[in-house]
């Protein structure tokens, strides 16, 4: 028997499957790690298959070592996952093997945790009459029947606990303990489903994708969690992805209280060993229920029933690190695979997934009402130029903060959102217009007045703050634009007897600071949220009754093509916080530009006129998804080297070009728009070809990009983040 293995070691050179003769008395299975040699070395890999026959000489194959567990670590659907992801995204197949086992398995840092307990074995109390500790600790445990030997010795001592071990007095049993990450308790409680959402269980069934697009406050949870009991009733088990780390404690202790011990959380802020912990019990099937974000679709769970990803237009679902994919087209492989139906879940889905609907590619199932029949909260357009031209040049129109100042009389709670953190965005010179920057990104640093300095959010260097300008000597410094902490500080000072929180990055680094955070702020009243897109979806609290959105523009007026669709979902994200519950809910909206389409949508809540208007102005422009954009990044430390490797790469897609003329609708070599990130040159082509033969046409871009051996090149279709 010969075994196909995939070394564990993410290098370009050793992308290839090796072949191991299996030994006798070895018992190897598709999916195990083994230990096997290579060269000089002693190395560990994965067996992808295993067959009768060798490619090679026969006698020339050396044995694999040994298998390093007692049971496969992969299973056999994520084994041809791997194989579809390869092909897909043009992946390294052990990159992708180190999605699909974690690292704290991989490596070996982190076991099973056990703790140990005492019980009585045959004991002779007159044996003991000298040692009076050991008498009683055989007294306590007549009466327990059951200690922690940890309890014992910090008791009686360490060493009366030994010696009673030695002697078979007591016995030690060990018991498996589950690191199991914190989650808010709540309750289940009962509720009565309406038509909409009657109707929407009723229709997502089989092996299809569907597309649910239900306003904020629709009560798309309540369905999430119905089709999952239904998958469960059937023997089956499910998966649920959520975009951002601070809803999963929301969500989380929603499904803890309906469904108990059978769910399971995977996501990048658990410890080590929640990790270890919580893949081992969903690996084993005692966890049915898989709640996280993106990674959770690669979770081991087998008979798949159903795979649901809320708010699927987040862009957070597809990832911008290496390796790089799309967390849909992973779940809609599983979905295949297993049989079963992949929900596409929002209230503002993205335009590709809307016209796939459209086109009868997907099912659309619409849930227009909010569940408790209230009406979605009013937003008002505040023109700031108006503002400007009455004297107030401050952050907050005047309209804000009365609105601000009603909620508080009323001990209610508001939110307030803007998508920058920080206390300034930059700090510039006002003689010689130096601006402060990283020395690694190609990026200005951010002001962070809490901690008195500069921070750069690609890298996370921090500097000093500028007094006088080191080019010129000047103390004429300037800061930029506002941002979470700025918003903060001027609320305090407008409302100091209110309590202010900021969510963001910042305030959220430390373990389980979601959800402090957000118990502390649904626990307070009045209080008001600040915060990035963390505050924006989600979040269900009853006494929000305001929403203030700070400088909407922000991400209107970006050099990205989704620059309007994005300002449209966050804006109808972040106001479908505001009256959910029996109070009615109000958003101020302030903008510059109070003219613009996307406001006049957005302020009705209509997503249909919006993407009838968004799609023809794609469709004439030829962007996706009316065709397919594809971006070849190339980073190195040495720019002459991403240079070299670039122009070299785009002397052969030049004859690509060529050949398929009439579908590539634009070609060029650039910067990128950061050109440097953690000392890293990147130099980008960028290709925008019809969806006509773009799958073998992108397979031919593709290959040429595999001679570049010094630069590290990322290929990817439709990118979320052309910067």
């Amino acid at each position: 028997m010969f075994a196909s293995v995939i070394i564990d070691q993410d290098v370009k050179a050793l992308n290839k499957v090796f072949e191991y003769l299996v030994p006798d008395g070895i018992d190897v299975q598709v999916g195990a790690r083994v230990c096997v040699p290579f060269g000089q070395r002693t190395l560990q890999g994965f067996v992808i298959a295993l067959k009768e026959n060798c490619d090679y000489d026969a006698a020339k194959i050396k044995k694999i070592y040994g298998v390093m567990d007692d049971f496969a670590l992969i299973k056999g659907e994520l084994i041809k996952l791997m194989g579809f992801m390869c092909d897909e995204f043009h992946l390294r197949q052990t990159s992708v093997l180190r999605l699909l086992v974690p690292s704290e398995i991989r490596e070996g840092k982190v076991k099973e945790l056990f703790e140990k307990y005492a019980v009585l074995g045959d004991y002779d109390l007159q044996s003991l009459s000298r040692a009076k500790k050991q008498q009683q600790i055989i007294q306590k445990l007549q009466t327990e029947q059951r200690m922690l030997i940890s309890d014992i010795k910090q008791q009686f001592g360490e060493s009366a606990v030994k010696a009673l071990i030695d002697k078979n007095f007591i016995v030690v049993e060990k018991q498996k303990i589950n690191r199991t990450p914190l989650w808010l308790g709540r309750d289940d409680k009962a509720v009565t489903l309406n038509a909409q959402q009657l109707n929407a269980i009723e229709t997502i069934q089989g092996n299809k994708t569907f597309l649910l697009h239900g306003v904020t406050g629709s009560g798309k949870t309540e369905v999430y969690m119905h089709l999952i009991s239904r998958a469960l009733e059937n023997g089956k088990s499910a998966i649920m992805l959520v975009p951002e780390i601070s809803l999963t404690p929301q969500v989380v202790s929603l499904f803890r209280a309906r469904f108990g011990e059978k769910i399971a959380l995977l996501h990048s802020s658990l410890s080590a060993g929640e990790r270890f912990d919580e893949w081992r019990r969903i690996f084993s099937g005692e966890a049915q229920v898989v709640v996280g974000a993106r990674s959770a679709i690669f979770a081991p769970c087998e008979n798949v029933g159903i795979i649901i990803i809320d708010e699927e237009h987040e862009q957070s679902y597809i990832s911008e690190a290496n390796p790089r994919y799309n967390s849909q087209e992973v779940a809609a492989f599983r979905a295949r695979f297993n049989g079963c139906p992949l929900v596409l879940g929002s209230a503002t889905p993205s335009i590709d997934d809307y016209q796939r609907a459209m086109d009868g590619e997907i099912q659309l199932v619409e849930m227009p009402v909010r569940a408790n029949g209230r009406p979605l909260p009013k937003i008002q357009i505040i023109d700031m130029m108006n503002e400007l031209r009455a004297g107030n040049s401050g952050i907050f129109s005047t309209q804000l903060l009365c609105d601000l100042a009603k909620v508080i009389n009323q001990k209610k709670q508001a939110m307030i959102f803007i998508n920058r953190r920080g206390y300034s965005s930059f700090m510039m010179c006002r003689e010689c217009g130096y601006v402060a920057k990283c020395n690694d990104c190609d990026v200005s640093l951010v002001y962070h007045r809490e901690d008195n300095r500069l921070k750069c959010h690609y890298c996370g260097k921090q500097y000093k703050v500028l007094d006088v300008c080191p080019n010129c000597g000047s103390a004429r410094i300037k800061q930029g634009a506002v941002g979470t902490e700025k918003i903060v500080s001027e609320l305090k000072n407008l409302f100091p007897d209110v309590k202010i929180l900021r969510m963001d990055n910042d305030t959220t680094s430390k373990k389980n600071a979601h959800q402090k955070l957000l118990q502390e702020f649904a626990s307070t009243k009045p209080a008001i949220l600040v915060g990035t897109q963390m505050i924006a979806k989600g979040h269900d609290f009853e006494d929000v009754t305001l929403v203030g959105i700070i400088d909407a523009d922000q991400s209107l007026y970006r050099a990205d093509y989704r620059s309007a669709e994005r300002c449209f979902q966050l804006i109808t994200q972040v106001s479908g916080r505001a009256g959910r519950s029996v109070s009615e809910g109000k958003v101020d909206l302030q903008t510059y530009s109070p003219r613009h389409y996307v406001y006049k949508f957005a302020a009705n809540y209509d997503y249909k006129s919006f993407f009838k208007k968004e799609a023809n102005i794609r469709k004439t422009a030829a962007f996706p998804p009316f065709s397919k954009i594809i971006r070849i990044l190339f980073c190195h430390s040495d720019e002459n080297v991403v240079k070299d490797e670039l122009k070299s790469c785009y002397n052969k897609l030049l004859k690509v070009r060529e050949k398929h003329f009439d579908d590539i609708i634009y070609m060029d070599a650039m910067k990128s728009p950061i050109k440097r990130i953690k000392n890293l040159y990147r130099y980008q082509v960028i290709i925008r070809m019809r969806l006509e033969n773009s799958r073998a046409i992108e397979n031919e871009i593709y290959d040429c990009t595999l001679d570049a051996l010094k630069s590290s090149v990322f290929f990817e279709v439709n990118p979320e983040n052309m910067s």
